[in-house]
């Protein structure tokens, strides 16, 4: 009763907040019986504290004198089985959140009441207070600056011995919820960013430092998980596989842009930790097997995951270390003549690869040493590099393993390239372009690699000729071979699936601006033959059920392959060579239109892919536009600027008789149904229209059906031959231009065609509604045809410039 008064005169007066701190100071124990009670005096001093932070200093000179902080200890040590630590949590987690005064933050810290509150013995197991107590946690970090860091922290002769807020967190740092995982990371995050020197020093010593090797050995097993998970023979859908590979690299992911921020941090400590750690525990283990420097232990990833993961690390952590690391590892096997020479003359000492390439670092050691450390990610190179040959001298597989001759032209990273492994090439490919086109690539080591889509801009730092390290681009002199391989694939017979045609173009078009020279005659005949292909299929869709979507879907995939060739590499997300490595052509029966629809959207795909490398081998540059005509026409808006027009008709419209052919349908609920059949069509668009006789107007009919012209296929009956059977398309497809590879969206991957049939007074009736249609859909086609007519002249040489303005 007593206090329903007080609140009812004033719940933020400071009277009533010394009245609510004499009841919470009056409990001496926390029972199930008394729970919500206290519950309620919680929430209330909380309420008060936040509202005199910043309207009432004397409301918190209040809350320091009744040393209030203590009296919450107090409470969590009298709670018997009361579950009362959660909503505690919770309400001291909301009032330092909402806290503004550094004095009143500052206060909170000291005294050691917060640790106190920490480090209490809480009970974990089985419920649900954990997501409250990181979440305090997080709360406590996010107010953390130089001055209150010092609070929260046991420090002994000037070296910080304890640290429970950083020690207790890190205990869920892989817990099985993945909001706490995330609260967890951003309280360390919060913690590295206060710039303290002994807390640097703590985290970065044993043990404590254990949890960066635990988190890049986590990342590790991501990546076995992710490699078990491409190479599972298991039968399942594809779109289910797919998926499973889009979760474990979404984790991955997650992993890598932490080490991002981590490193981002700057601190030279905590960074070389990191690298130290992400070197000897992944990149050197995984890339080292990947270059066939020693045989294969068979507990390695496998090329195409190791090669995702790579590109992955360097696009979302790079710095130059770690960049011009990888880039210096993969240039191993092309060292220079001298070199290969000496190692042959002494091999009959396996050791002497181990010498050679230790001599091989040193030199690239000294050749980076002259870059300056710029940027928070960067770590000393020295450093480095000394990770790198303790982690070789450690290694006796790698010291015993015999040099031999293929270690010569096509060794390591080539001879992925030149796999008959189609995904691997790709694979080998993209981790070239993301390679080169880093920033943080060195200038020598960029034009020893040579491909790069940032080569202007980039300082050369070291005056350095490549050839004393290798024997110029080793790379780019392959392109040629290269190029023709892609191309034996584009005009393979039969054909690859349509992603690995997309993809195959892209990465034509991408090395293609690498190439000063032509193409040679026989990879001419190679695309010319390519490309006939690519037509002679877009040829057959226009007979298909599809034929009218066909310009639009030309325009929508237009815009995306626009999009996708000027998304730099280093932009691409590689995942797709982890699904070009899965999947299978599904080869089938199925002749459904949503199966057909999907088959008319391929072809385009590759079609199109082929026409901008039409011009660019032909022309030597892209096309920008498709043909004026077909960018102004479309499904949708054909005929739209004849209102008045029967094309325009929908349900309901009344619309004249005419030539309407007066025939019968049968409805499930409604029985059978006198109506007149209508084909008409403008342009590329057509409808077959069933109309009633309208009830007062005799003349006029209403629209009570409407089914696209295009895929009616329309069929006599062979024992009833005035029925006349039609099929009709049961979805509209809505393209999806928010994808950057143009994917389109149906609404189900298996959607049954509808079926009708109608029935005619005689058989002469049926087949002139027959051909009626026919001529109808023929009309619609040869419109499609026209529009099609200047991207598909029979000659791949022919110049594209004479159809952008037809």
């Amino acid at each position: 009763m007593w206090r329903s008064l007080w609140r009812s005169i004033d719940r933020f007066s400071l009277q009533y907040f010394k009245y609510v701190i004499n009841e919470l100071r009056e409990i001496k124990v926390v029972h199930k019986a008394n729970r919500e009670s206290v519950v309620d005096i919680l929430q209330s001093i909380v309420e008060i504290v936040t509202y005199g932070d910043r309207h009432d200093p004397a409301i918190f000179e209040c809350f320091m004198e009744y040393q209030v902080l203590a009296e919450f200890v107090r409470l969590l040590k009298i709670s018997r089985n009361s579950r009362i630590e959660a909503p505690l949590l919770q309400y001291l987690s909301i009032m330092i959140q909402n806290m503004d005064s550094e004095h009143a933050i500052y206060y909170c810290f000291s005294n050691d009441y917060i640790n106190s509150i920490i480090t209490h013995q809480y009970e974990f197991d089985g419920g649900d207070l954990a997501p409250y107590y990181v979440s305090f946690l997080r709360a406590v970090s996010s107010k953390l600056n130089r001055d209150t860091l010092c609070l929260l922290v046991k420090v002994h002769e000037d070296v910080v011995v304890a640290f429970p807020l950083y020690s207790e967190a890190l205990k869920f740092a892989y817990h099985g919820e993945k909001m706490i995982q995330i609260a967890v990371r951003a309280l360390t995050l919060n913690i590295y960013n206060v710039s303290d020197a002994m807390v640097y020093q703590f985290v970065t010593s044993p043990p404590v430092s254990e949890y960066f090797s635990d988190l890049v050995q986590s990342l590790r097993e991501q990546c076995f998980h992710l490699d078990a998970l491409v190479h599972d023979k298991e039968e399942t859908s594809f779109p289910e596989k797919e998926k499973e590979l889009r979760m474990a690299t979404d984790k991955i992911v997650d992993d890598l842009y932490y080490f991002k921020d981590i490193l981002c941090v700057g601190e030279s400590r905590l960074s070389g930790l990191v690298a130290q750690n992400l070197l000897s525990l992944l990149i050197f283990p995984v890339f080292f097997p990947l270059l066939q420097l020693s045989k294969c232990s068979g507990s390695d990833l496998s090329a195409v995951t190791c090669l995702y993961v790579i590109s992955r690390l360097l696009q979302v952590v790079g710095g130059k270390s770690v960049v011009n690391s990888v880039a210096g590892i993969i240039l191993y096997p092309f060292m220079t003549s001298s070199m290969r020479d000496t190692t042959r003359g002494d091999s009959g000492n396996g050791s002497f690869q181990d010498k050679s390439f230790v001599t091989h670092l040193n030199k690239l050691e000294m050749q980076c040493s002259g870059l300056e450390s710029e940027g928070a990610e960067n770590i000393e190179r020295n450093c480095l590099f000394g990770h790198l040959l303790d982690y070789i001298s450690s290694n006796s597989h790698f010291v015993s393993c015999p040099w031999d001759n293929k270690l010569g032209e096509r060794s390591g990273l080539l001879s992925y390239i030149f796999s008959d492994n189609h995904s691997l090439v790709l694979a080998s490919l993209f981790f070239l372009l993301v390679l080169g086109g880093s920033k943080d690539l060195d200038y020598l080591l960029a034009s020893t690699i040579g491909f790069s889509e940032t080569k202007t801009g980039r300082q050369k730092t070291i005056d350095i000729s490549a050839s004393q390290l290798v024997d110029g681009s080793v790379f780019v002199k392959y392109v040629p071979q290269i190029l023709n391989a892609l191309l034996k694939v584009l005009a393979s017979q039969p054909p690859f699936s349509v992603q690995f045609q997309w993809h195959t173009g892209w990465f034509l078009q991408k090395l293609l601006a690498f190439q000063e020279e032509k193409l040679v005659d026989n990879d001419f005949h190679l695309f010319n033959t390519s490309y006939e292909q690519s037509c002679e299929r877009l040829r057959k869709e226009i007979d298909g059920c599809w034929f009218d979507f066909i310009p639009d879907t030309l325009r929508n995939e237009w815009a995306s392959y626009k999009r996708a060739l000027a998304e730099p590499s280093l932009s691409k997300d590689p995942f797709f060579t982890l699904v070009l490595a899965v999947h299978k052509e599904t080869v089938g029966g199925d002749r459904a239109s949503s199966y057909a629809w999907r088959r008319m959207v391929d072809t385009v795909k590759v079609f199109i892919v082929h026409l901008h490398l039409k011009a660019f081998i032909f022309k030597g540059e892209p096309l920008e536009d498709l043909p004026i005509n077909l960018m102004s026409s479309s499904v949708a808006n054909s005929g739209k600027n004849h209102p008045s027009d029967i094309s325009t008709a929908s349900f309901g419209s009344e619309l004249a008789l005419g030539s309407g052919i007066p025939c019968k349908i049968a409805f499930s609920k409604v029985g059978t149904r006198d109506i007149y059949l209508k084909p008409v069509g403008r342009g590329i668009s057509g409808k077959l229209l069933l109309m009633e006789k309208h009830p007062f107007k005799t003349r006029q009919g209403v629209v009570i059906a409407i089914a696209p012209l295009a895929g009616l296929s329309p069929k006599r009956d062979e024992s009833q031959p005035t029925w006349l059977h039609l099929r009709i398309r049961e979805f509209e497809p809505r393209f999806d231009t928010s994808k950057t590879i143009g994917k389109y969206s149906i609404a189900s991957n298996h959607v049954a065609d509808g079926r009708w049939t109608l029935g005619f007074s005689s058989v002469e009736a049926c087949e002139a509604a027959r051909l009626l249609i026919l001529e109808e859909i023929q009309k619609q086609r040869y419109s499609v045809e026209s529009l099609l007519a200047p991207l598909l002249r029979s000659s791949s040489r022919g110049d594209l410039s004479d159809s952008q303005g037809e």
